[in-house]
């Protein structure tokens, strides 16, 4: 990995650290590569049973495309081609990439939202399962700000998030959103104080780490499969995968640890 992503797993918990506090931890081509690549390996990772997603620096989570790399590129694009066609590759290259490996892990992903969440930082805040949130924390989607419309899958997560109507309000007239405005929205899980942000998060996430992993894996897909399918259709996948999740050793494991009166130690298998 780049230095400007850091990457570590640690007793079933998978850390990505987003490093750049200096540019607001905005995404350059080096940090999106180093984003895609952590995120593809703990998805990947079957020892990783959670992730935590965080940030450096107590100013922001991720502002973005980095827009001083971005005009260079757009600048040449069009002495190329007299058009800046071509130059949002990034979407389909690192943001998507990006995403799909944080919605479609099979455990959960937790992001610890430090600062401001601003662009592609919103829609990376948005693609995990739980978002704790510093008091000090700010979201704005940005996109019509600079003339551009949604990425990172914030069409698809924000209006399922907040509905439709406000989803709309917030990508047309984008604007900062307080914590406590998130909290309310539903957009953060939980607020802390920044100074608690670290220590919370991590408590947090290792607590999922040591979970039943393929219960969490399961409910992701039940979530995402449910909001866009019928109640017939939604009864059918829950039969499915709750057939899964009782043959699951961890199953077994809880039902023992209840009847014992014991606290049940999962094997995330």
């Amino acid at each position: 990995m780049a230095d400007t992503v850091l990457y570590e797993v640690s007793d079933g918990l998978a850390t990505i650290t987003l490093n750049r506090p200096e540019a607001m931890n905005a995404m350059n081509t080096e940090t999106k590569v180093a984003f895609r690549e952590a995120a593809r390996a703990a998805a990947a990772d079957d020892s990783v049973r959670a992730v935590l997603l965080t940030a450096a620096g107590d100013r922001a989570f991720c502002v973005g495309q980095d827009l001083k790399e971005h005009v260079g590129g757009l600048l040449a694009a069009r002495e190329r081609s007299g058009s800046g066609e071509g130059v949002m590759s990034t979407v389909q290259e690192h943001y998507n990439p990006i995403v799909r490996a944080l919605t479609g892990a099979a455990k959960p992903v937790v992001a610890a939202v430090n600062g401001v969440a601003a662009g592609a930082g919103f829609g990376f805040a948005l693609a995990a399962d739980y978002r704790i949130v510093a008091d000090t924390a700010a979201f704005n989607t940005s996109f019509a700000g600079v003339a551009l419309t949604a990425d990172s899958g914030i069409s698809w997560t924000l209006p399922r998030v907040v509905g439709p109507s406000r989803a709309a309000d917030l990508l047309l007239f984008p604007r900062s959103i307080t914590a406590q405005e998130a909290y309310e929205l539903g957009i953060a899980n939980r607020i802390v104080p920044l100074a608690e942000l670290a220590a919370e998060a991590v408590k947090l996430a290792r607590t999922l780490a040591e979970g039943p992993t393929l219960a969490y894996a399961a409910l992701k897909e039940s979530l995402a499969y449910g909001i866009s399918h019928s109640l017939a259709e939604t009864l059918e996948k829950e039969d499915e995968l709750q057939s899964r999740a009782g043959a699951s050793e961890d199953h077994l494991i809880a039902v023992q640890a209840f009847v014992n009166k014991e606290k049940p130690k999962y094997l995330g298998r």
